[in-house]
């Protein structure tokens, strides 16, 4: 009789989650901030410069959403295999 094997399935990438976020070496997922497209002139420059920086994903429900839509981003930060 053959030996019934399990056969392991990969998981489709949401690819609007892959591009929204990224994951750090020890493994926080980072979002940058919104209100960057237009209306820049008005904002002061302290205000630009921080909108900038990436901000962590703290809460415990919308990391496991995020790692759900996007299995593999910690392992593909860069550039995700198309």
């Amino acid at each position: 009789m053959a030996k019934a094997s399990k056969k392991k399935y990969k998981l489709k990438t949401y690819k609007a989650a892959a591009k929204r976020f990224r994951m750090t070496k020890n493994g926080k997922i980072i979002r940058m901030k919104g209100g960057k497209s237009h209306l820049r002139r008005k904002k002061s420059k302290r205000v630009l410069y921080q909108l900038r920086k990436g901000v962590e994903v703290t809460a415990a429900a919308d990391k496991r959403k995020i790692k759900r839509l996007a299995p593999y981003l910690k392992k593909y930060k860069a550039n995700p295999p198309k």
